[in-house]
């Protein structure tokens, strides 16, 4: 079984900070060690009437990426997101995975402090606390850490301290895991997947179209590639691990598809066609329609140095935030290099010049080329 450690808490308590503190240490360390941030694991909408929250769907989320992780050899993973407030892990739908639940907490006022901070979100802040609360009340969480005026860094130590050794020195039994994507229950059913080079607004405007699917009145599910293959080191035969992507992508659209999904849409970045086929080979039969995005030198760099200033689309551990300028404007070029690679291989049944185009016209014009979602 694959050591997990769960991070959780209400929202702007740290999980995902804390989390990512965890994992980049362990990963400079040597450990194999993933991360997956839970709440990526549940975008599938509308919930089903029988799992409020889509708790339950999570944690069977949890188990399908957790075969795929111990399949590719990682020794750990360090997961956060909510969890049910009245029970925690749903541990009955995980059988891959072994996990160890530690609880962050803060006080009326730091978290108050913290979450108006980071901009919050539609949630008000008395439900934040009165969620804060009613965790403080609960008794499923391994250990607690009080993470109250207190540094990231000093917060991972302290949840280190609390749970003991870890990861736990037993041994794994990777050969008995099954990985993902296997020719076992395969599903079908359509896939739009909206690819590009770093910085030309992949996951934006994949979700603003997965939002349109949405409000459509279809049952769909999103994934984003970056965030269910995260692990370090990665393969020296696969530098962007593909492998574990492709296994996990599989797994997970079964999943979705089995509660209820159907389309899925995915965003991600992909190099040529042997990589392609991977992906192509795990989701058979799936029909895949593959939508590059493109932008020139000055939009890149533009976009990927906004990023790196912490504004537009967020996601844990973004590699760009809080780069200094000579960083950003290489990673700019090396973007602009990608995009002609892509250019020139023609990858993508479809492809969209996103220059001088906001993300909402973009999604526009990929739903009215692709007549998507052909949904069945």
């Amino acid at each position: 079984m694959l050591p997990v450690l769960w991070l959780c808490g209400p929202p702007g308590v740290g999980k995902t900070t804390v989390a990512w503190e965890l994992y980049s240490q362990l990963a400079q360390a040597g450990t194999e060690v993933g991360f997956i941030d839970i709440d990526q694991l549940g975008i599938c909408y509308p919930e089903p009437a029988t799992d409020p929250g889509r708790h339950r769907m999570k944690a069977r989320n949890l188990d399908a990426v957790a075969g795929g992780f111990l399949a590719a050899g990682v020794e750990c993973l360090i997961v956060s997101g909510v969890v049910d407030p009245a029970r925690g892990v749903h541990t009955d739908s995980i059988q891959r995975a072994a996990p160890t639940v530690c609880r962050l907490r803060a006080g009326h006022d730091e978290l108050r402090r913290r979450f108006i901070g980071r901009g919050g979100d539609a949630t008000p802040v008395e439900d934040v606390l009165r969620e804060a609360d009613a965790l403080d009340r609960s008794a499923f969480a391994d250990a607690c850490v009080d993470t109250s005026g207190l540094p990231v860094s000093e917060v991972a130590r302290r949840v280190l301290a609390r749970i003991g050794a870890w990861p736990p020195p037993q041994s794994q039994s990777v050969g008995a895991v099954e990985p993902p994507g296997g020719a076992v229950n395969r599903a079908d059913g359509p896939v739009l997947w909206v690819c590009g080079a770093t910085g030309v607004g992949k996951s934006a405007v994949g979700f603003a179209v997965y939002r349109r699917i949405l409000r459509a009145g279809y049952t769909a599910a999103y994934l984003d590639l970056d965030q269910i293959g995260c692990r370090g080191p990665a393969p020296a035969d696969d530098a962007d691990d593909h492998r574990l992507k492709a296994g996990n992508l599989a797994a997970l659209w079964r999943n979705y598809r089995t509660a209820g999904a159907r389309a899925l849409v995915v965003t991600g970045p992909v190099r040529d066609e042997a990589a392609l086929m991977a992906y192509g080979d795990a989701l058979s039969p799936a029909e895949i329609t593959l939508c590059r995005l493109h932008a020139g030198r000055e939009e890149l760099t533009q976009r990927i140095m906004r990023r790196g200033r912490g504004e537009g689309w967020q996601q844990p551990g973004d590699p760009l935030r809080g780069q200094p300028t000579t960083r950003l404007l290489g990673i700019a070029d090396q973007a602009v290099a990608s995009a002609a690679l892509l250019e020139s291989a023609g990858i993508g049944d479809l492809r969209f010049d996103t220059d001088g185009h906001t993300v909402e016209q973009v999604a526009d014009a990929v739903l009215a080329r692709t007549q998507w979602p052909r949904c069945s």
